[in-house]
């Protein structure tokens, strides 16, 4: 049985048809939302309380079906969302799975830290079991960051410079034994 909090949920789907679960919970829609502009959100307690905007997930913040359509870069953003584990789950694992969260994600749940992930376009799972129980509500608090600089994978619109560098060379060029790279 699949179950969502609304009618309206965005992708109600199953996100993965050749691996369907009958009892699973979707997650899409409404959820709190603030963007953390210096990465300081875990000292100004973001993780603790709730957040100042909203979001549609499964929709990125620069996305306008997002309802925030952010399109300068967000060194972290922030997501909350309470929902209750359903107590027919009891004696089962509870998981929750990402299919793609920014470089670095930390997710939080009833203030537990249960999955740090770095890798931006994987996909992970977090195991809730210990930190909320069937019946029980539970507080998702997730942390995605993303920084301009370092090594990390980037996608093709993070092809601009940074500022002060010269932009990458994007031609061959032809090299002393003939051929071209």
């Amino acid at each position: 049985m699949s179950i969502s909090a609304a009618h309206d949920v965005p992708r109600p789907e199953y996100p993965r048809p050749q691996m369907v679960r009958q009892d699973w919970l979707n997650l899409n829609g409404p959820w709190q939302f603030e963007i953390d502009a210096a990465d300081s959100g875990l000292e100004r307690g973001l993780r603790e309380r709730e957040l100042s905007g909203t979001i549609t997930v499964p929709f990125a913040p620069e996305s306008e079906l997002s309802g925030v359509g952010h399109t300068d870069f967000m060194e972290a953003v922030w997501y909350r969302r309470t929902v209750t584990i359903p107590a027919a789950w009891a004696g089962r694992r509870t998981l929750l799975h990402f299919g793609a969260v920014d470089h670095d994600a930390t997710v939080w749940v009833n203030g537990v830290e249960v999955a740090r992930h770095r890798g931006g376009f994987s996909p992970f799972t977090a195991d809730l079991s210990e930190a909320a129980r069937p019946g029980e509500e539970a507080t998702i608090v997730v942390r995605a960051r993303d920084s301009r600089y370092g090594p990390q994978a980037r996608g093709k619109q993070a092809t601009r410079s940074r500022p002060g560098r010269p932009p990458p060379k994007m031609r061959a060029e032809r090299h002393e034994d003939g051929t071209r790279r």
